[in-house]
């Protein structure tokens, strides 16, 4: 039986795709780290996986709907700093530069992310923008 070529993971762990987010996004996992979630989440805008970024998303902050931007193309993430988030810690931070096209044009986004567990799983609760000009 032929191996299936590897796909790298669209968060850019370096890691294959089956063994890195698509467990958490098929929801036959749990991601163990705030980290892990931001990669996940990630990974889901990349996809176009919008019912996981809903159940990822803390319930006193999200959402009602999530508006699919259908004409993006998310093409890279770069972490730059983690606070806590550990798998035994109750709230992290990660800091973030999400690299994605529309139309053929780049962008980015930098964010200071904020995480809390809620009924033992993370979730994604805010974050600041451009957290280097507040």
């Amino acid at each position: 039986m032929a191996r299936k070529k590897p796909i790298p993971c669209p968060c850019g762990s370096g890691q294959d795709h089956t063994d890195c987010c698509a467990p958490y996004l098929a929801e036959s996992a749990m991601p163990p780290t705030a980290e892990a979630l931001m990669r996940s989440r990630y990974t889901a805008y990349a996809l176009g996986a919008f019912e996981y970024l809903r159940a990822t998303w803390h319930s006193s902050t999200r959402p009602a709907e999530l508006a699919s931007e259908s004409n993006s193309k998310w093409v890279g993430l770069q972490i730059l700093a983690t606070e806590g988030g550990g798998p035994n810690a109750t709230e992290g931070k990660v800091e973030f530069i999400a690299h994605y096209k529309i139309q053929g044009r780049a962008f980015r986004l930098h964010e200071r992310s904020r995480f809390v567990r809620e009924g033992g799983a993370w979730r994604y609760l805010d974050g600041v923008l451009d957290p280097d000009e507040h």
